[in-house]
């Protein structure tokens, strides 16, 4: 572990509900601390969208201490602040199941193990995303080697990339995610890793893919994740329709184009509509390989089979929301 006093980010972009919490945990003796993405970007220079905290106090303990917070989740209990129109999450240190040396019945229900901040920073997903800020006392613990990442541009998996991916594969949407959105390389290790382990995007939760996209849509260049999610395998087992327009070269550039000029004319990139409505639209753009300033007719906006499995089966899109999107399309 590397501990550095008076690390080099920006203390005035730090949310005050925040540091608040951060300060009444530790005032009862819990050590607590930023962590995750908050600090990641406010050492690359980035004013953080969301302030999370990690402590040894158990939730009943944070809830006992801290007003208008609310204990949330079976599987993985953390605590739910309020303040005004932001929220903050608080979670308890946890360590690895597979490190647990009790009983069987011992083990305790879902991952509700709690543990260190050490333990707690090597379950983590990237190198990057497990560093602890203790904006209290100005210093940074850095356990995995995240800074010297930093440093060096790399999207860098924590333990064994294959391993890790098989235990999670959302993991390799996260990793292309994050490589775009902050202009990192991803390390050859775990691009391999992503190569092969694509293929177990088929059978991963639609709920949670759906996100993960939503997420890559809300980049400020999602044409060049996706095109990259193509050269990779990825897209062929996340979403094999969409993975047809790149077959073509015509087709892939179509696309590539409509998305992005579309993409720049979002008015509200919180609307799962709106951004699923480019991706669908530069789709059916790029299948059609027509002029694209004609609008499209009635017949290419029928609920078809590729385009119903896009919609529904791969990109989990609601059926509300599948309506909204075809009828937005028609007002072209």
């Amino acid at each position: 572990m590397s501990q550095v006093k008076q690390p080099r980010l920006h203390p005035r972009w730090i949310d005050s509900h925040a540091y608040g919490i951060v300060k009444a945990l530790q005032k009862k003796d819990f050590e607590t601390y930023l962590v995750g993405g908050c600090v990641r970007d406010l050492l690359l220079g980035i004013i953080p969208k969301d302030f999370d905290i990690a402590t040894t106090a158990h939730p009943d303990e944070v809830k006992g201490i801290i007003y208008k917070s609310y204990v949330i989740g079976k599987r993985f209990r953390l605590v739910l602040v309020k303040r005004e129109e932001q929220q903050f999450e608080v979670a308890t240190f946890r360590k690895d199941l597979k490190t647990f040396e009790g009983s069987d019945e011992d083990l305790p229900t879902g991952d509700n193990l709690f543990g260190t901040a050490e333990e707690d920073a090597n379950r983590r997903d990237f190198t990057i995303n497990a560093l602890f800020y203790d904006p209290i006392k100005n210093e940074l613990l850095d356990y995995p080697g995240g800074l010297t990442d930093l440093k060096s541009g790399w999207i860098r998996m924590i333990g064994d990339p294959t391993e890790r991916l098989i235990e999670d594969p959302i993991r390799i949407l996260r990793a292309l995610r994050l490589a775009h959105k902050i202009g990192f390389s991803i390390e050859p290790s775990l691009k391999a890793a992503m190569k092969q382990q694509s293929l177990t995007l088929a059978t991963a939760a639609l709920p949670r893919k759906r996100e993960e996209f939503l997420k890559l849509l809300r980049l400020s260049d999602p044409a060049l994740a996706f095109m990259e999610a193509f050269d990779l395998d990825i897209l062929k087992f996340a979403s094999p329709t969409r993975a047809t327009v790149f077959e073509n070269d015509t087709s892939s550039e179509i696309f590539l184009r409509y998305l992005q000029g579309t993409h720049d004319k979002v008015l509200d990139k919180s609307s799962p509509v709106e951004l699923f409505g480019v991706l669908i639209l530069a789709y059916l753009r790029a299948k059609l390989m027509g002029d694209p300033s004609q609008p499209l007719k009635a017949k290419d906006l029928h609920f078809n089979n590729p385009l119903l499995t896009l919609m529904k089966d791969e990109l989990g899109i609601f059926k509300y929301e599948q309506s909204q999107i075809i009828k937005a399309i028609q007002l072209q």
